[in-house]
């Protein structure tokens, strides 16, 4: 099974890529943010594959960074989501959009990709709110994984910013990174007030 491909790149196509190793052009499947990091035409490279194996076929999907592969296997543990969907997802969030989408439970965000929809989206929150977690602290590049609370304060501080008109995912990281900074006796009105001011600076 092919792990790593480490040479140079020949060319960039609308799904993919392809690398010269040795003479021989390996075709890549990868994500759209994959793709723009490659690098130019001629340059060497060094990308992580994940090798898919059929009875009609060999794919090899690249990725630049270690945790987008491993996002993208995790992504595919999921029931109806496959290499496609997975790759698409990959390409419309950063891997650590994804995990602060889980975390929030925020459907909105996945639904950005291509092909997934509101069912499909719920599905991956629901299936993978324990998982995630566990990957993200196995991962060494991957940064502080949000933290999910059962405080009413944070619940509460986070649905004040939802209705304020902020993004799910933006109400809910920025009263995570508040409630980390703050005292424990903050009332909701300190808590709100704080978020208000780290999103507008």
């Amino acid at each position: 099974m092919i792990a790593k491909l480490y040479g140079v790149l020949d060319s960039i196509l609308d799904n993919g890529a392809i690398i010269n190793v040795g003479g021989v052009g390996y075709f890549i499947f990868a994500s759209s943010r994959t793709l723009m990091e490659l690098g130019a035409i001629g340059d060497t490279v060094a990308v992580h594959i994940d090798t898919h194996v059929r009875e009609d076929h060999i794919h090899l999907f690249g990725f630049v960074i270690e945790d987008e592969r491993a996002w993208f296997q995790l992504l595919q543990t999921v029931q109806g989501v496959g290499a496609k969907a997975a790759l698409a997802i990959l390409s419309a969030l950063s891997t650590d959009e994804v995990s602060g989408s889980i975390v929030a439970q925020d459907k909105a965000s996945l639904c950005r990709a291509e092909g997934v929809g509101p069912k499909l989206a719920d599905r991956i929150l629901n299936e993978l709110k324990d998982k995630a977690p566990k990957l993200l602290g196995s991962l060494t590049q991957s940064s502080q994984p949000l933290q999910s609370s059962t405080d009413p304060m944070f619940t509460d501080a986070v649905s004040a910013m939802i209705n304020l008109g902020y993004s799910r995912l933006d109400a809910h990281k920025t009263v995570t990174n508040v409630r980390k900074k703050g005292a424990d006796d903050e009332t909701l009105d300190q808590i709100i007030s704080a978020s208000l001011k780290e999103l507008s600076s």
